[in-house]
């Protein structure tokens, strides 16, 4: 599927998805590890402290000598990048005037050291003017797989986010590995492709690894005025047949769906019933098998008539077809060795 909007792609950077910032040449007003924190930057005007106004970002001294500040990010879950945002929020008269991001996909977990002698990174994003206190977003042209992406801001000053959209691609050697998984984590390639609703929270949070820790971090739709239903549509790793479900309302109490469904596709293909319409109970972790489904690169989740949703988890496996195909994306991906 081709994105029109790289924004409603997950950021593949983020803390909760298992992002790291693993080096600054320079953080001497704000830490770097701000750059990846899910949500907006926050603000206090009066807050100060020993180094000076305290930002929730990251922020370099003045330079008095040429060249430029920069971080290198591990992403959480490597994979293609569409789009870029570098958010200088609240950063007015202290923010770099330009900045440029790269791209490196290398294998393992390799040290700090390693990262920054290596001519392998690739251009995501040319040098380009940034602008004050401002979301500055650039979609990316790019068929590379990245596993990490390195920020330069020129010469110096503050960005408070960093976020890097796209879809995960998984390494297909380790799914092989481990046989049956959740083909919807957004780790493993899932993605959410649209939605009903997404007026408090985006439904890419249902694919999140881990549980929630607070209501705010599922997704959770308007109350509806009509006779209709919320749903969300999910693609998977790859064609795969999906065989547990799990769908999660923890957290919420009060405002949980009462019902809920599932149904699948292929290519496009006309929608086939994985769970008829069942009801949930609030605050809950629900486990479904699936039995005899027929291949799916697609799910819909479908719920009844609203609410919120903490997690949904489709437990299965690829198949032969939903393999090759992975391992093509896979291959087409990799840099030029």
């Amino acid at each position: 599927m081709e994105y029109g909007d790289f924004h409603e792609l997950p950021d593949l950077a983020l803390r909760s998805l298992g992002g790291s910032v693993l080096y600054a040449n320079d953080e001497a007003f704000a830490q770097r590890e701000n750059l990846i924190t899910p949500g907006p930057a926050q603000f206090d005007r009066s807050l100060f402290g020993p180094k000076g106004k305290v930002y929730d970002g990251w922020e370099t001294r003045r330079r008095r000598e040429a060249g430029h500040d920069e971080v290198i990010v591990r992403l959480g879950a490597p994979g293609i990048v569409r789009g870029v945002v570098v958010d200088t929020a609240w950063f007015t008269g202290n923010y770099p005037p330009e900045a440029s991001v790269e791209g490196l996909c290398v294998d393992g977990h390799p040290a700090v050291d390693e990262l920054l002698a290596t001519d392998n990174w690739v251009p995501l994003l040319a040098r380009s003017p940034l602008k004050g206190d401002a979301a500055n977003e650039f979609p990316v042209d790019s068929g590379q797989r990245c596993t990490h992406v390195r920020l330069r801001i020129y010469p110096d000053g503050g960005v408070a986010r960093l976020r890097v959209h796209g879809r995960a691609l998984p390494d297909p050697r380790q799914l092989d590995a481990v046989g049956v998984f959740d083909l919807a984590a957004l780790e493993h390639g899932g993605v959410a492709l649209d939605c009903s609703n997404r007026f408090y929270s985006s439904p890419n949070n249902l694919l999140l690894p881990g549980p929630i820790r607070s209501m705010g971090e599922g997704w959770e739709t308007a109350r509806r005025r009509d006779d209709g239903n919320d749903w969300a549509q999910v693609g998977l790793t790859g064609e795969a047949q999906v065989r547990v479900a799990e769908l999660d309302t923890s957290y919420f109490l009060h405002n949980a769906p009462g019902w809920a469904s599932l149904r699948g596709r292929t290519g496009g293909g006309d929608w086939f019933e994985l769970l008829g319409r069942t009801p949930l109970r609030p605050d809950t972790r629900h486990r479904f098998l699936i039995a005899d489904a027929a291949p799916a690169d697609e799910v819909r989740l479908d719920i009844y008539p609203d609410g919120g949703m903490a997690r949904l988890r489709l437990l299965g496996a690829l198949t032969p077809a939903g393999r090759a195909e992975l391992g093509r994306r896979w291959s087409e991906a990799q840099p030029d060795r």
